[in-house]
């Protein structure tokens, strides 16, 4: 028994096995320049895209994403037509398993949809600062099924486009400026007006903040240690957190330097 599948394994080598080798090799070449020339399609694509000018980055990373999947689809087809496998019969098995697919997998072609109203509707483009699913950052790619955000503490997280365009969306680049909002608190003994033009004097030489809006100090509420005041400047979004930190060193030196008390709770003494 064990001689005679030997002998029909060895015919069956010789017959067959030379032949099924060399597609197995055919499919293997054909693999390896297939996608060698994918790769080169695909860049030619992006630079002639890029060059352009007349499409966005973000729409342009789409298109080739689209395209990418579309040629890999061909050439994995082609690759079956080597074997025998006749791909009208794989294309209609291939519909079949999508449709399967779509039905089980109808969160990720909701991604997919969302993608496509959001290179619609055009909310944001890369290099936008935005907030967006939950995240606050900016945005370096906008993907077939995701958005990548790059948040400030330097972490890439990935957010399904379903999410993004299913919940509110930030862009803190639309406009040209943003308002960068600090607070500092005096004592009750110090003089209000004289704080407020110490801060509106000194708001304008910090750099990056805009003199159009023009710089805002007001009072905006009384606590039991003494006046809030709220500090406003107007800087670009790429300066938003310089300006922050700015205006804030600014507050502790111009209070120091003109003495002003910390403010503190009056300690109310009981009577024993």
């Amino acid at each position: 028994m064990g001689n005679l599948n030997i002998t029909e394994l060895g015919q069956w080598l010789a017959t067959r096995g030379a032949d099924f080798g060399l597609k197995i090799i055919a499919a293997i070449a054909a693999w390896i320049v297939g996608r060698w020339i994918i790769g080169f399609a695909l860049k030619l694509v992006g630079r002639a895209i890029g060059k352009s000018g007349k499409i966005e980055p973000t729409l342009a990373r789409y298109l080739v994403s689209i395209i990418g999947v579309l040629l890999n689809i061909v050439l994995i087809l082609a690759i079956l037509d080597i074997f025998g496998v006749q791909t009208t019969s794989f294309a209609a098995l291939l519909a079949g398993a999508g449709l399967a697919i779509g039905t089980a997998w109808g969160g990720l072609l909701a991604h997919f949809a969302a993608g496509i109203f959001m290179q619609v509707l055009r909310p944001f483009k890369v290099g936008d600062f935005v907030s967006a699913g939950g995240v606050e950052g900016t945005v370096v790619e906008l993907g077939l099924f995701g958005t990548t955000v790059v948040s400030g503490d330097n972490v890439t997280h990935v957010i399904g486009n379903n999410k993004v365009f299913g919940d509110s969306i930030k862009n803190y680049s639309a406009l040209p400026h943003r308002r960068v909002d600090c607070e500092a608190k005096i004592a009750n003994s110090v003089d209000v007006n004289d704080a407020i033009a110490r801060l509106k004097a000194a708001l304008p030489t910090i750099k990056n903040v805009k003199t159009e809006p023009a710089p805002e100090v007001e009072i905006s509420k009384f606590t039991a240690e003494g006046p809030l005041l709220t500090v406003r400047g107007y800087a670009h979004t790429d300066h938003y957190w310089q300006v922050y930190f700015d205006i804030n060193k600014m507050i502790a030196h111009e209070f120091g330097k003109a003495g002003y008390p910390v403010p503190e709770l009056a300690q109310v003494q009981r009577a024993v």
